[in-house]
């Protein structure tokens, strides 16, 4: 099972590009950017409509696995200010299933700053539990755990490229790669990362086919 630190909290990283911490029974997501496809339908640029379908059959996939007490969607939970009112009855009743007996927090995000309170659970602009901040975009504060980048890691490896989604950590501070099915990434090699994590020395937890692989963030390009 991998695992990062932050501070002093170790946390399991799920291959979905969830964190799970265990002691608390938490579990965090960050960017679903759910109704993204109906988003872009709406200004011409046509995408299979099944990207909520798909988001939401992962994450209750991965709540089955952990089942957790807590959940918190760490921020761009949706892609857009209205995108809630484009959910179908068949998704709000899938938010509504994966909510049920446990405590569900709402990140606001830039995406979404003004989250709709008929959804269930309870939003926030952050919350801070046992020394952990949880909040959607990164300060570089010691004891944050964020989203909002979309880490990801570009690496070299029998000849060939690979990119893929990765968790960016360096024991204080972690930004989560987004989870959402259309959403795309940020090489941790560009220059926002560089105002978070002060020196080069963090690492990339890279979401491979079976497992996490720990590369240093100098090793990606």
């Amino acid at each position: 099972m991998a695992t990062l630190d932050v501070v002093d909290v170790t946390l399991v990283a799920d291959l979905s590009g969830a964190l799970f911490w265990e002691d608390e029974r938490l579990l965090v997501v960050s960017d679903l950017h759910l109704e993204k496809g109906s988003s872009f339908a709406t200004r011409g640029v046509l995408l299979p409509p099944y990207d909520t379908v798909a988001t939401l059959s992962r994450l209750a996939a991965v709540i089955a696995r952990h089942d957790p007490r807590t959940v918190i969607a760490l921020g761009d939970s949706f892609h857009d200010r209205t995108a809630h009112d484009r959910l179908s009855a068949p998704d709000r009743d899938a938010i509504a299933a994966i909510q049920v007996r446990r405590d569900w927090i709402w990140i606001s995000g830039n995406h979404d700053p003004a989250l709709p309170s008929d959804l269930g659970g309870v939003v926030a602009s952050e919350v801070a539990i046992g020394g952990i901040a949880f909040r959607h975009e990164p300060t570089g504060a010691a004891g944050e755990i964020a989203g909002h980048l979309h880490p990801k890691a570009r690496v070299s490896t029998r000849g060939r490229s690979m990119e893929r989604r990765c968790f960016a950590c360096d024991g204080e501070r972690a930004v989560m790669p987004a989870f959402g099915a259309y959403t795309g990434g940020l090489s941790i090699r560009d220059a926002a990362f560089a105002k978070i994590f002060k020196t080069p020395g963090f690492v990339a937890h890279v979401l491979g086919d079976a497992k996490l692989h720990m590369i240093a963030a100098t090793r990606c390009y």
